[in-house]
């Protein structure tokens, strides 16, 4: 059986301010209505050979919002692996394929980053057909993107002999070039940038593995031999996960293997690892100008407007990126948006912390959005989905109004338990045991005056959770 497993550990700190650590690009819709990770499921369905219920690798704080994405395409993980930490590809993919192996020995696995754009979908799939053969044989496929570029941001894959059309003997991968043997690449020919997608017999995988890099091998087997299983959240034994190796598919197998084989592809992807590469994607007007988003332009060229929250107006520039957001502007000049990542790390060391956090911050039950922050006050805006709820828990040192703008609220204040229409209030003093839920079936909008001598988000005592977040 032909299983797609999505790796979803990235956290496109290039793509800053918009991705974030904690709702990284494979989560936003950038280059469409679905998001990035919804898209490379959709991609899946297209395929001919029956496909079984994906495997998705993600780190433990994003598992609610994998859940919640699959779950508005109406599908159903047969997995999600939550990685205690990240230790790079190789021993994320070990993972799925031990999980894989124990359901189905044979198992064939299609292994995907979920933060790709691929805009030709039918050749991808041809693509991934045409490669099932020689991946049922024991061999394994990479995916080599045709050059349309000296591009020196990607990895490169040279070809050996030809196996048949379009399929390769896998005869080295070469590192990011400079721009002369970038140049010297797509002239000679035989090179293919390194896409990063796989097509392989999970149990081959395994295999070489064992032999090529045996301490991840023994780790990953050992830690998922220990997971704990929680519906179909998998958690490996973070211990013996956080001994394992930390390294690449490319390095920890591909290279070293005498069994790898490319296809060669041409479909319109991109990995979308800088805001340029949206530019380059995205439909362009006469001036070559792209926009997304409440943009007012005058005689600009070349560039890309996005806003997420109000106006943005440009006039009389030229090859330039402006990204909005509630809390945060980028300006860079187009053909140095991969420097965005120098902004982010020192954001990190200031401690700052639109680094990580957006002003609206997802939750399992839904989000929350600070709307003014003062010293000793603030006003949030929180969304609870249908039929979800909070903790229930209290505070040491603030005291909460809610105020119901949309839907229906039951209200748990110590012993109390009541309910809430729109435009009615109550009052949740410091100190309280309270919970706050929706039992109807259209999201619950509140507004949350918080007042108090400390607001911060660790003021906060469990006592229980119906997602198994500790206190």
């Amino acid at each position: 059986m032909l299983t797609p497993v999505l790796l979803s550990g990235g956290v496109g700190s290039r793509l800053w301010p918009v991705s974030r650590e904690s709702h990284p690009k494979q989560f936003l819709a950038l280059a469409g209505e679905l998001t990035m990770l919804q898209e490379t499921l959709q991609r899946t369905s297209g395929l001919e050979t029956e496909a079984a219920s994906p495997i998705v690798v993600c780190n433990e704080e994003h598992r609610f919002m994998v859940a919640e994405q699959l779950r508005q395409l109406d599908l159903h993980a047969s997995s999600l692996i939550l990685e205690p930490q990240g230790r790079n590809t190789a021993p994320a993919l070990a993972l799925a394929a031990i999980q894989a192996v124990a359901t189905d020995p044979e198992s064939i696995l299609l292994v995907l980053p979920a933060d790709h754009l691929i805009t030709d979908v039918e050749a991808f799939v041809a693509a991934v057909e045409k490669s099932l053969p020689l991946a049922s044989e024991g061999r394994l496929m990479t995916f080599g993107v045709v050059p349309t570029a000296a591009e020196t941001g990607y990895g490169y894959i040279k070809c050996g002999p030809s196996l048949t059309d379009d399929l390769y003997e896998l005869e080295r991968f070469v590192e990011k070039p400079d721009a002369a043997a970038a140049q010297e690449y797509i002239e000679c020919g035989g090179y293919l940038w390194n896409s990063g997608m796989f097509l392989l017999r999970a149990q081959t995988y395994l295999d070489e593995l064992g032999k090529r890099a045996p301490d991840i091998f023994s780790f990953c087997e050992r830690a998922m031999r220990a997971a704990t299983v929680d519906m179909y959240f998998v958690r490996p034994d973070p211990e013996l996960f956080g001994q394992c190796p930390s390294d690449s598919i490319d390095y920890a197998v591909m290279e070293k293997t005498d069994d790898g084989a490319v296809v060669s592809l041409n479909c319109g992807w991109s990995d979308v690892g800088a805001w340029s590469a949206l530019w380059e994607v995205a439909q362009h007007d006469a001036d070559g100008n792209v926009s997304r988003g409440d943009v007012i332009i005058d005689n600009c060229r070349g560039s890309y407007f996005r806003s997420e929250s109000r106006l943005v107006a440009a006039t009389g520039v030229e090859d330039l990126v402006v990204v909005e957001t509630a809390d945060a502007i980028l300006i860079s000049d187009r053909h140095k948006v991969q420097d965005v990542k120098r902004i982010v790390t020192a954001l990190k060391q200031g401690r700052r912390t639109e680094a990580t956090l957006h002003r609206r911050v997802y939750r399992p039950w839904g989000s929350y959005e600070s709307l003014i922050a003062s010293e000793r006050f603030q006003v949030k805006r929180i969304v609870v989905n249908p039929g979800q709820r909070l903790s229930l828990q209290m505070h040491h040192h603030r005291a909460e109004h809610w105020i119901v703008v949309k839907g229906t609220a039951e209200v748990t204040c110590e012993e109390k338990v009541f309910m809430l229409a729109e435009d009615e209030s109550t009052y949740i003093p410091l100190g309280h045991k309270h919970r706050l839920a929706n039992p109807g079936h259209i999201p619950l909008e509140i507004i949350e005056v918080q007042s108090g001598a400390y607001l911060g988000e660790d003021d906060i005592v469990r006592f229980e959770d119906v997602y198994g977040r500790s206190q």
